[in-house]
């Protein structure tokens, strides 16, 4: 039962656990709601038998004590097996989320909206985190101590409890099977919030561009016609909801009418006694409350089925894995015969081969979109190759954990992802345990003290998100500074100095060469001047190497490489 739960509502083994707890829980306090009405049948009997016993009163003050302490303590129990157990595990949810996500390869979020995961993470987790603090619980609670009381209305006379209750699987029917509607109106309510993130996130993000050209008006429009779409399925699904609770709800009531009407007829009969009358009358009264409760709880349960779906997407999609210590011989990077494509159909490098050794600097250049950055990426695994395979140090990649693999990675991208911090802080990340001598040290090699000295802090000014308070190429020098901190043997660099002016770049070009001592440097450049230092050219287009070679010899043979550095010098 415990791993049936775990995969149809995407829960913990805890999580499933405590859900069982909740239950117990519910059905607990459904009993508890039903003494007071034990006792009102006891104080009807007496009071038809002539009046009150005054050896009864102690009984029904007491009676009455224990059952609202009895009602006193399920609230408290259920409360605490409900809404506590669900937020641990809606803790637990998103902590597990968040792990899968970090070990997924990034060939998974090229596939997926930024937007779409954070909804899945924040916005699906909190429907859930509902559905089992409220809906889930409170229904199978609902339908166990139902059943049980069913039991009981059967012993006592099964003519009004079949006329009580052939109401309920009718209309548990009714609701149960909209489950396919439901969803069909909840994957399309689901379609219309992610177009409406993406749609606000894409406003702020572009608000610069929109303004400078004018394009402001337009696309607001655009995007109140993406609020309106939303809202208009919003309703539509409370409506698709509302289409069979509402006529579910209503024909229970038809089970109060069946017993009037056959206790009526039974009591004329002289078959039946007025107190079993009452009593059943009662029973079921308070019976259909909670039952009308649980219709909505249950049509509720099966609108969470897609939410329930997009998480198990994730949790199922294949992580990466390998080796957590590997020991390769040296940190040669080896490309043989590799091949690769983001997307089936669309081929990105064919048959690369090719070796960037260690003590060397090998520059990758070539036309955009010749696979570049694609091949630098594939070096550190951050997607697994097609076909072909990638060493390091003569050491399969693909067989070495992705995190155990980076740590012998130095990377810096053109696109530099920067944190809400301090600039010290944001320097550490390439070596958490640094201290701040360290830290200093690798800023002033990366020529950060011109731009920090003007920040009111120092190195202690917060840069704000991404590094919004910096310029592009304040932001790469810090990139640049958390790749001399971290000193690893193998250095990624993109297009490190793209943002930087010539006096920088050169002066940034004299510290990578203090860090490249005896290590494996892999550049991508398009400024033939970056690459005029570099030991092996490997030039690539259209996804394969057009020719490699030492910069002198690719220069003498004319070909791509001479004419790409013909063409710069022209334009400058």
């Amino acid at each position: 039962m415990i791993r049936c739960l775990m995969n149809k509502y995407a829960l913990s083994r805890q999580g499933a656990k405590d859900l069982i707890k909740a239950t117990l829980a519910c059905m607990l306090f459904n009993f508890s709601l039903m003494l007071p009405a034990g006792l009102l049948y006891l104080l009807v009997r007496d009071l038809m038998a002539g009046g009150i016993p005054v050896n009864h009163y102690w009984v029904y003050g007491v009676g009455t004590a224990a059952a609202l302490a009895l009602i006193a303590l399920t609230t408290y129990i259920q409360y605490n097996a409900t809404y506590f157990a669900t937020y641990r595990e809606s803790a637990v949810r998103r902590i597990s989320l968040a792990e899968q996500l970090r070990r997924l390869p990034l060939s998974f979020f090229g596939k997926r909206d930024l937007s779409d995961l954070t909804t899945t993470i924040m916005s699906d987790c909190t429907v859930l985190e509902q559905s089992f603090s409220h809906w889930i619980p409170e229904f199978f609670g609902s339908v166990g101590s139902t059943l049980v009381i069913a039991a009981a209305l059967f012993a006592f006379d099964w003519r009004l409890a079949l006329a009580a209750l052939w109401v309920l699987p009718v209309s548990l029917a009714i609701v149960a099977c909209s489950k396919r509607v439901q969803n069909g109106f909840m994957r399309r309510q689901t379609q219309a919030k992610l177009a409406l993130a993406e749609g606000i996130q894409e406003c702020i993000e572009a608000a610069r561009d929109l303004r400078a050209n004018n394009a402001e008006e337009r696309y607001l429009a655009g995007l109140d016609k993406t609020i309106v779409h939303a809202e208009r399925r919003q309703i539509a699904s409370e409506l698709g909801l509302a289409m069979f609770v509402v006529p579910a709800q209503m024909l229970l009531k038809f089970g109060i009418a069946t017993v009037a009407l056959v206790g009526g007829a039974l009591l004329a009969a002289g078959t039946l006694d007025a107190l079993t009358f009452f009593l059943y009358l009662m029973l079921v009264s308070r019976l259909y409350d909670p039952l009308t409760v649980s219709l909505q709880n249950l049509a509720a349960i099966n609108s969470t089925q897609v939410n329930i779906d997009r998480m198990n997407e994730i949790a199922a999609c294949p992580v990466q894995t390998g080796a957590a210590q590997f020991a390769p011989h040296g940190y040669d990077i080896c490309f043989e015969h590799v091949g690769f494509a983001y997307r089936e159909g669309e081929t990105v490098l064919r048959d690369v081969s090719f070796t960037a050794r260690q003590g060397e600097v090998t520059a990758l250049i070539g036309p955009s979109g010749g696979g570049k950055s694609t091949a630098a990426k594939l070096a550190a695994r951050f997607w697994d190759v097609g076909s072909g395979r990638i060493t390091l140090g003569g050491v399969d990649i693909s067989t070495v954990d992705p995190e155990a693999l980076l740590s012998a990675y130095a990377i810096v991208f053109q696109d530099v992802t920067l944190f809400d911090n301090t600039v010290l802080e944001n320097i550490r990340v390439g070596r958490k345990d640094a201290t701040d001598e360290e830290v200093l040290a690798a800023a002033r090699e990366a020529r950060c003290d011109e731009f920090v000295q003007r920040l009111p802090d120092g190195y202690h000014t917060r840069i704000g998100e991404n590094g919004s308070e910096l310029s592009g190429g304040e932001r790469q020098r810090i990139s640049i500074a958390r790749a001399l901190l971290k000193d690893a043997p193998v250095i990624l660099l993109d297009e490190a100095t793209a943002s930087l002016d010539a006096e920088n770049e050169t002066l940034i070009q004299q510290a990578i060469s203090r860090l490249v001592k005896d290590k494996t440097v892999l550049i991508i450049a398009h400024r033939m001047r970056t690459v005029a230092g570099a030991d092996r050219l490997v030039v690539l287009k259209d996804g394969v190497v057009a020719e490699q070679g030492a910069p002198a010899q690719l220069e003498r043979s004319g070909g791509l490489y001479a004419h790409m550095r013909a063409l710069q010098q022209d334009g400058a």
